[in-house]
């Protein structure tokens, strides 16, 4: 066996040739035959056929200019040389460990995305969802933006947006994803109540349930203006979460969207009210290539296309 300072030239001599001629194969064979004693063995261990592992073990040996293994009837012994090998041998091996790892790190999606969207969107659809995601996605935080009146993404305020109001301009690819239906509904109570006649569109003795000024833009807000003409409404609220909770209580009437009013119990009893808006993906352009932001894109695609029917009030 030669002594520790030979051993140590003679791994010095090899450094440079390691770093230059070496192939990783041929290491990861050399550390297979070492540990199976065998080359049927190596080749079990690695998948590959016994002449390929023998000759990158010859490889090897060719390329450190010193025989690795003798050869036995009863397998192979690693000769002095090999057994020198060994410590180097398993520092690349856990290097190209750690190389592999951190490639799938770096794969795995992470970092923050910021997502405006309606109020409504959000708590009915997206967050109930976001377990899911999640699961896909375990370092990636979402960070959900309700008030998108303020949120403007020609600023910048968001990384992308799901929303039902086209923007106009910015630097923003856009996706029309789905339809958002709305219908008029009231509580079981109230409908068997209502002295109004049966015929749809006919709401003139309703009380109806509005909107405050702040949210006149809205369409929901104006269909119910329209309706009102010069009588008050029974109760006026600033969230669609309100809205819902008066309809439910039996108030009055609600401009609602379908697929929140459909999980309320709640009577639909016109459901073309001709104010259906589109459900538009909005991304920043300069953000198109990346992962993180392709990651919740795919999501909402996802979440909006499997909701279609229940959004759009067709089902």
């Amino acid at each position: 066996m030669k002594n520790t300072a030979e051993i140590g030239k003679w791994i010095s001599k090899i450094g440079k040739q390691l770093a230059d001629a070496l192939v990783w194969d041929d290491i990861r064979a050399f550390l297979a035959v070492t540990r199976a004693g065998t080359l049927s063995g190596a080749a079990g261990r690695m998948g590959i056929g016994l002449a390929t592992v023998s000759r990158r073990i010859e490889r090897l040996e060719a390329a450190v200019g010193q025989p690795l293994f003798l050869r036995q009837q009863s397998g192979y012994r690693l000769t002095d040389d090999g057994a020198a090998l060994i410590e180097r041998a398993e520092e690349m091996e856990a290097a190209a460990r750690s190389l592999t790892a951190g490639i799938r790190q770096e794969a795995t999606v992470s970092g923050t995305v910021r997502l405006a969207t309606a109020e409504n969107l959000a708590t009915g659809l997206i967050i109930p969802e976001l377990p899911r995601f999640r699961a896909a996605h375990p370092r990636l935080t979402l960070e959900i933006v309700t008030d998108i009146a303020t949120v403007n993404l020609h600023r910048r305020d968001a990384d992308i947006a799901l929303r039902m109001v086209r923007p106009e301009r910015g630097n923003v690819s856009l996706q029309r994803l789905g339809t958002l239906g709305y219908g008029l509904y009231g509580a079981p109570d109230y409908v068997a109540k209502r002295r109004q006649p049966a015929d749809v569109g006919a709401f003139d003795a309703d009380d109806l349930i509005g909107w405050s000024d702040a949210y006149a833009h809205l369409p929901a807000a104006q269909w119910a203006e329209r309706m009102l003409k010069d009588r008050a409404p029974v109760v006026v609220t600033t969230s669609l979460a309100t809205q819902l909770v008066a309809c439910a209580s039996g108030l009055g009437l609600a401009v609602l969207p379908h697929f929140l009013a459909g999980r309320h119990d709640l009577i639909c009893l016109d459901s073309d009210l001709g104010i259906d808006q589109s459900i538009w993906l909005v991304t920043q352009s300069d953000l198109a290539a990346s992962r993180r932001v392709g990651a919740v894109a795919d999501f909402l695609r996802d979440l909006v296309k499997r909701n279609a029917e229940a959004l759009a009030g067709s089902s």
